[in-house]
């Protein structure tokens, strides 16, 4: 076992203190891993892989909250669609209509993130603010599915002050909208911050976290 219980521990009791929900990005780390941190409490937990995610979730315990992370195909929603607990990585008109979609065929509704890109890298997906402004334009159809916020990534830079204020553009973004939302909330969760940089994120207000190698142990990206 990877889990570094100390971390966790810490990390966790900073969160609580704050109010910011932990998703622990177990991506490629194995059931046992997660079971874990399950044992110890941790619900929320973070795959970007499909057929990952649904190995997993068919093998863990059913009330954990998985949360979809990655990039996101349409023409996989119809896999996670009937437990799915959030979509973060929702970068286009055209997923959301496949989710609600999906959604309306499983009797639920999805709870979803508008991806932003507020990166300085072309690696990075999301929409822009011209986007935004079109999704919330055409959105009153979506009847099976619930905005509730946004998600964004930072450059992967050690010029932090470049990173706070991309932290910074996203949260001005999350204001911006929020009066917009309230047909479609609750409008209350501003996803960003991972290992590296989670401290400035929740000094920026995010309400949540993605935190994977400081828990799992180090890997190639978090």
């Amino acid at each position: 076992m990877t889990v570094n219980i100390e971390n966790y521990k810490e990390i966790a009791s900073e969160l609580s203190q704050h109010h910011v929900t932990l998703v622990a990005v177990s991506k490629t780390k194995p059931v046992e891993d997660i079971q874990a941190l399950y044992d110890m409490g941790q619900r929320d937990f973070g795959e970007n892989y499909v057929q990952e995610l649904v190995d997993k979730q068919a093998m863990l315990p059913k009330d954990i909250h998985w949360h979809f992370i990655g990039h996101l195909q349409s023409n996989k929603v119809k896999y996670i669609a009937s437990f799915v607990h959030l979509i973060h990585g929702v970068d286009s008109f055209k997923l959301l209509t496949e989710i609600n979609k999906q959604a309306a065929k499983t009797n639920r509704v999805i709870d979803c993130l508008l991806q932003v890109h507020i990166a300085q890298e072309d690696t990075k997906f999301g929409m822009n603010e011209a986007e935004l402004d079109e999704v919330y334009a055409n959105i009153n159809g979506l009847a099976d599915l619930r905005i509730c916020g946004l998600m964004g990534m930072a450059s992967f830079s050690d010029d932090l002050e470049k990173v706070r204020m991309e932290f910074k553009y996203l949260k001005s973004l999350f204001n911006k909208f929020l009066p917009l939302t309230m047909d479609h909330g609750p409008w209350s969760i501003l996803s960003m911050g991972m290992s590296g940089d989670y401290h400035m994120a929740i000094e920026e207000g995010s309400t949540m976290v993605r935190i994977g190698s400081l828990l799992f142990g180090a890997r190639n990206y978090d």
